[in-house]
């Protein structure tokens, strides 16, 4: 005889699996891969400029035909360095992204596997997201000829949190980001979903490069950075490196505080119904109810 907590468990458990299903059925798992880029002080804000290599995974749960919502983690990196016309300035930077973002999808046409009416849909995005990076630059010790990749955000290349510069703190490595744009979805299958996508990430800083405002005096950032005063001083003002000699005096634009630094990721992806890879387990349950 089955005792009364095995059949209370039971009778607890089929609402539960059937959930499960409608979930499993509505759930899709894959992945992106593509190119991040950097907008900012050191491209003139050009929109595409050195995209680099970047790849993610995400979940997507479809309430409809018509609403998504979306979770993303992805990884890549960005980089930038001066147009020609102010070459002379000679900042550089690399950074590593790693984001993730919680964002809703809108299809503009009625788009679900079920149904082969409508295997395509253009679709529009909106999320927010967390990120992380950190700022770095490959600089020659002139003095010692030590070369190497330096994290430039404890350097204080604009004297941030310094006496040059106590207004301004040190900027922070985490930061929320605004992840907006347009796509088209595809399925071949009433299992499988190809998406390609070009998506914007709106920022609140101006540092994804470490660039914003404006040049301090080199020998007091020196004095001011004890042991990393050289390192300090030859990054934040690498003009000398284009023509000997040269030094921006304090107070000189080193960049434009007035827009904050942005990025962007072009991916294409693949996506999975959730109940192709998983969906055994609920079968094997509810054959043995």
């Amino acid at each position: 005889m089955l005792k009364r907590p095995f059949i209370i468990a039971t009778l607890l458990l089929i609402p539960i699996v059937g959930q499960a299903q409608i979930w499993f059925g509505k759930t899709e798992i894959g992945f992106t891969v593509g190119g991040m880029n950097y907008i900012g002080d050191l491209n003139n804000q050009h929109i595409y400029d050195k995209p680099n290599i970047a790849f993610g995974g995400l979940l997507r749960y479809n309430f409809d035909e018509r609403w998504s919502l979306r979770f993303d983690v992805d990884y890549g990196h960005i980089e930038g360095g001066n147009p020609d016309y102010i070459s002379l300035r000679n900042l550089n930077f690399r950074s590593y992204i790693l984001e993730g973002l919680l964002r809703m999808e809108f299809n503009f046409f009625p788009f679900s596997m079920r149904d082969d009416h409508f295997f395509w849909t253009p679709y529009v995005f909106l999320g927010l997201g967390f990120f992380t990076y950190n700022p770095i630059s490959y600089y020659t010790n002139p003095l010692t000829g030590e070369s190497g990749w330096y994290d430039l955000q404890p350097l204080c290349t604009e004297g941030q949190g310094t006496a040059l510069n106590p207004v301004n703190a040190p900027y922070t490595l985490k930061q929320l980001s605004m992840p907006f744009g347009i796509g088209a979805k595809y399925h071949p299958s009433k299992s499988l979903t190809l998406s390609v996508e070009y998506g914007f990430r709106k920022t609140w800083t101006d540092y994804l490069d470490d660039v914003s405002t404006v040049y301090v005096d080199n020998q007091q950032l020196k004095e001011v950075m004890g042991n990393m005063g050289d390192i300090a001083a030859g990054l934040a003002d690498r003009s000398g490196e284009v023509e000997s000699g040269f030094v921006n005096v304090a107070g000189m634009k080193r960049g434009d505080d007035s827009l904050d630094d942005w990025f962007a990721y072009f991916n294409v992806s693949m996506t999975v119904k959730f109940d192709l890879l998983f969906g055994w387990m609920l079968k094997k349950r509810c054959d043995n109810k």
